[in-house]
């Protein structure tokens, strides 16, 4: 998402700034190619290179992104607009940890941030000083340095409530243990805490370094196999930023862990895929550029526009005296029929917006009053079926069971008038009865739910599948120290349990994962498997192995699922459900 505000002066950059939303950065390059900037205010120009920059740097082109995002700093500083000068030095810092080996110091462009933070007390440019700092302290190899810092990123990001933010602070210090501190069981506890919100926001980019990360760190720890599956993940992601260069480390991963589980065939076609990637990303020749870019401009970039400026004041000077007259004249007309008309245009767009205000308001309510009614259905729904099984319960050990108990009493008259070998057998089939009815009976009054709680529910289940049908299923949680209502427990353990059978009875696999996280304002379900996986278009499209049932109840909690899954690499399913 761009930083930068998009209101201009003179020229529309609405269809420019939707297409840099959307990752089409060649779009949006062409759209601003054919702006003529002479035209433009100072103001308009910075835009118009600082969307520039954006563009090039998607593209990984880093000596021109860096190029536009210097000019468009020096236009912004004489139009003192301090905000989007801010936002072009986090986008400087942003382009030079792009590339290695590069000399340029960042120590004032960080003081420039801190004085801009500290008047405006904007969090997000504190954020990115807090990032840069700890990236160069990793770039010194200083892991713990590092850590200290991207500590203070994540509290300053838990302080403002953003739950992305502090999950990138998350994902980077795994990224610390695993590349500096050499600590990968660390890492990869990082990495999986995170990756559930990068899947609620749908932030693709992120999922996809994220399952590179994981491969790494099973790759530092020899585990091949696990390595190429996170890798093959994050490979199969469709990114839409900075795709050399992604794909770049995707391929050189790919080959070491082919290498290393001495499969020479992938291990060849995946480093021929990386000789020809490197070819075509050259660092040391964008560096060259940078650096002779920052040396032109520290010299003579301020006297370039002073004379630009010079030179279009001169030329709007002659145009004045030459039209003044005519100008004076239809100037006059022109703001008379301009008062007029804007006045006319405010008028019906204030009409218009407020009936469209109303209807938006009396579709929310009827929407509003037929979700509470549904929902009150539904609970009414379980809360019926929890007292049914309770009264049938209760019948059985309080009616029936003292029934028999009365039944055994009149046959033990019957003795003296029956063979011993009748009494003794019908004796045996009542005491089998009676025992039937109260094993019934016990098993339907002590629902584990209602007794002990979600979370042990799920994990005394994952222990008698666990030894039953040979597969290890780990449950992990987070934020589930408090009991949830128990209606909505006893919903979230049956579609746990429902998919929890359909990984035993389809999936093949030898192990599981339940992952529960309670984020205070919704809950997060992951449950992954590393069985045969499937073909999810056919398999949703048939409603297959009993989904159709699942994704109602989930709909039905107004919560949402996601499920991946590719032919022998298991299965991830991910369900959101609002608090």
């Amino acid at each position: 998402m761009l930083t930068c505000s998009c209101f201009s002066q003179n020229i529309n950059l609405d269809k420019v700034y939707s297409e840099l939303n959307n990752y089409k950065a060649n779009k949006a390059i062409s759209l601003l190619e054919k702006i003529d900037t002479l035209k433009a205010t100072t103001y308009d120009k910075a835009l118009v290179y600082y969307f520039l920059g954006e563009a090039h740097l998607m593209n990984d082109n880093h000596g021109i992104a860096y190029k536009q995002t210097l000019k468009a700093k020096v236009l912004f500083i004489k139009t003192d607009s301090i905000k989007n000068v801010a936002n072009c030095n986090i986008n400087i810092l942003k382009i030079l940890s792009h590339q290695n080996d590069i000399k340029i110091e960042t120590e004032s462009i960080l003081d420039e941030l801190k004085q801009y933070a500290s008047l405006k007390n904007d969090y997000k440019a504190l954020r990115s000083i807090y990032y840069r700092i700890a990236s160069n302290y990793m770039d010194e190899e200083k892991g713990n340095l590092a850590n200290e810092y991207f500590d203070r990123y994540i509290k300053l990001s838990q302080k403002n409530k953003d739950t992305l933010y502090i999950a990138y602070g998350l994902m980077n210090k795994g990224s610390v243990f695993n590349d500096y501190i050499k600590n990968p069981d660390s890492a990869l506890y990082y990495f999986k805490k995170s990756l559930p919100v990068f899947f609620k926001y749908n932030d693709t980019q992120t999922i996809a370094y994220n399952y590179n990360n994981q491969g790494k760190a099973h790759y530092n720890l020899k585990d091949y196999n696990n390595a190429l599956k996170y890798y093959l993940k994050a490979d199969s992601i469709q990114i839409k930023k900075n795709i050399p260069k992604s794909e770049l480390v995707f391929s050189k991963n790919l080959y070491e862990a082919y290498k290393g589980k001495k499969d020479y065939r992938n291990f060849s076609k995946y480093l021929e895929r990386y000789i020809q990637l490197k070819d075509s990303i050259n660092d040391i020749n964008q560096n060259i550029a940078i650096s002779e870019i920052k040396e032109q401009y520290d010299n003579a970039t301020l006297r370039a526009e002073k004379a630009e400026d010079e030179k279009q004041i001169l030329i709007e000077q002659r145009k004045k005296e030459k039209n003044k007259n005519v100008a004076l004249l239809l100037g006059t007309l022109l703001l008379f029929g301009t008062i007029l008309f804007f006045l006319l245009q405010k008028n019906t767009k204030r009409k218009q917006k407020l009936a469209e205000q109303e209807k938006e308001l009396e579709t929310q309510k009827l929407a509003t009053i037929l979700k509470e009614q549904e929902l009150s259905a539904i609970d009414a729904m379980i809360e019926g079926q929890e007292k049914e099984r309770q009264r049938i319960a209760n019948d059985l050990h309080d009616d029936l069971g003292g029934l028999m108990a009365t039944v055994k009493l009149h046959f033990n008259t019957l003795k003296e008038k029956q063979t011993p070998e009748l009494y003794a057998k019908t004796n045996q089939l009542i005491d089998e009865a009676y025992n039937k009815i109260r094993t019934v009976a016990h098993a339907k009054n002590s629902g584990v739910i209602a007794k002990q709680g979600l979370l042990k529910a799920i994990n005394e289940m994952a222990n008698k599948i666990s030894i039953a049908n040979k597969i290890t299923i780990d449950v992990i949680d987070h934020g589930l120290e408090k009991r949830l209502e128990n209606s909505l427990e006893l919903t979230i353990f049956r579609i746990i349990q429902e998919l929890i059978a359909n990984i035993v009875k389809h999936a093949k696999a030898s192990e599981a994962t339940i992952n529960i996280t309670n984020h205070e304002d919704s809950l997060n379900i992951m449950i992954e498997d590393n069985g045969k996986g499937f073909d999810t278009s056919k398999i949703l499209k048939n409603n297959g192995m009993g989904l159709h049932s699942i994704e109602k109840r989930i709909e039905h909690l107004e919560g949402d699922i996601k499920i991946e899954s590719q032919i022998n690499q298991g299965t991830t399913i991910i369900i959101d459900i609002p608090l």
